[in-house]
């Protein structure tokens, strides 16, 4: 980041994305560029849903401030309830594993999403049984776990 950033929601163009129980309206402040050692957005929840599904990254720290609204988090230590105010810590790795719903039938969840970045990121995503790969500028390449291969596979000289 080269300069300040002084952002309001209102002005800031929203990224809809529509995945069935995940549904968010993603308002991006620092985007994640080589100079910069975060990102920070502000997501938009609808009731009854989820941005992401239940997930850790193995390279980024996740810091979720809850701005409006209400939520049950689930993480690997079980369910909690958490509201506006509130500050939720994602550490890197399994510990750090969650998803957040929003639980109101009709207010939106709406929280500041602050990541750290790395050039090279690997997402697990345990109900689902997958990981995803994900490099600085490039889209993520998801995979599922029980499509392992042997270290050797396809090596012309092993």
């Amino acid at each position: 980041m080269e300069k300040i950033v002084i952002a309001n929601r209102e002005h800031t163009p929203a990224r809809h994305e529509e995945h069935g129980a995940y549904t968010f309206d993603k308002h991006l402040i620092v985007p994640k560029r080589a100079e910069n050692r975060c990102t920070v957005a502000i997501m938009e929840v609808p009731p009854h849903k989820a941005a992401f599904p239940y997930h850790y990254h193995m390279n980024i720290t996740e810091v979720f401030y809850i701005i409006s609204g209400c939520g049950r988090l689930e993480t690997p230590d079980g369910e909690k309830t958490v509201a506006a105010g509130d500050v939720l810590v994602f550490p890197c790795g399994e510990s750090g594993a969650h998803r957040l719903w929003n639980t109101s039938d009709t207010e939106p969840l709406v929280y500041l999403d602050c990541d750290t970045t790395a050039a090279a990121d690997v997402a697990f995503y345990p109900h689902s049984g997958k990981a995803g790969l994900l490099l600085e500028g490039q889209p993520g390449t998801f995979f599922p776990l029980s499509g392992a291969v042997n270290y050797y596979q396809n090596d012309p000289d092993a």
